[in-house]
């Protein structure tokens, strides 16, 4: 059966902290260590469970900061970034090129920014598809023909298009979108039992 956002309903009920403000990179054949390096970062104390990467990642953040964190595990040839407060994943000055020779994908999202959420696919430094998460229609990158029709049956919001429900599906629908193009399910146990390998980014 196909994957579709019902199957993510859990990550903003599950996780409402890092729901706030998050983004979630899935990176192919890039180990942790290598993805450190390619966004220029520095390396930060492990830690383990989504609770203490939300935790440390506030406690950090100030009016003076210019560095994000993030944690980063392994799913088989893939390295899963999760960034709580933070979106290098799909800063495209910081994604494109760190895509040499990968496939990269990324979803961010900010519950207190208006459209603040976007969907990001790169290869290779090639934008594949680039989309506001909250208004899917304006689709940009080589492969957004070949992937609308997937878009819609996910369940992002159309604006200009009648739906069934009030319910804004976007966050749901772009963890299944991640999963469609990755392979990779990522699951409340997986987020909550995992040891991160931290490190720190600049973002300014």
């Amino acid at each position: 059966m196909a994957t579709t956002a019902a199957d993510y309903m859990w990550f903003e009920e599950d996780f409402p902290d890092l729901a706030e403000s998050y983004c979630v990179t899935l990176v192919h054949n890039v180990p942790p260590n290598e993805l450190l390096g390619r966004l220029g970062g520095r390396s930060e104390p492990e830690v383990t469970g989504i609770t203490a990467l939300v935790d440390t990642a506030y406690d950090l953040w100030g009016p003076s900061t210019t560095r994000t964190y993030f944690g980063m595990t392994t799913l088989g040839p893939w390295t899963l970034m999760v960034e709580p407060n933070g979106w290098h994943g799909v800063n495209e000055e910081k994604a494109l090129p760190a895509s040499a020779g990968t496939r990269w994908i990324s979803h961010y999202d900010n519950a207190n920014a208006n459209n603040g959420g976007s969907f990001l696919w790169a290869e290779d430094t090639e934008l594949q598809l680039r989309f506001e998460l909250h208004e899917a229609e304006y689709l940009t990158g080589t492969r957004a023909g070949d992937t609308l029709a997937v878009i819609r049956r996910l369940g992002f919001t159309f604006p200009e298009e009648p739906t069934e429900t009030d319910d804004d599906l976007a966050v749901p629908a772009a963890f299944a979108l991640a999963e469609h193009l990755t392979g990779i399910r990522v699951t409340p146990a997986l987020l909550q039992g995992t040891t991160y390998i931290c490190g720190t980014a600049e973002f300014r």
